[in-house]
């Protein structure tokens, strides 16, 4: 018996698409100013392994079946 997940598989999507975002950020040198503060690539690169991470553990919990 298959059990589908798609709430699981959306969720997955969007943290892919989250780490496209920051990717896209570290290609393009786009700098991102909270007040007077300027964000660090370093964030970008913490947040892509984080979002990538979650969205392949995601991804695998949506194809289990049980």
């Amino acid at each position: 018996m298959s059990t589908r997940r798609p709430f699981t598989l959306f969720a997955a999507a969007i943290f892919a698409l989250m780490m496209l975002a920051h990717l896209y950020r570290l290609v393009s040198d786009f700098q991102i100013v909270l007040g007077s503060h300027a964000m660090p690539m370093s964030v970008s690169w913490m947040a892509i392994a984080v979002t990538s991470v979650l969205a392949v553990m995601l991804y695998r919990e949506s194809q289990l079946e049980g």
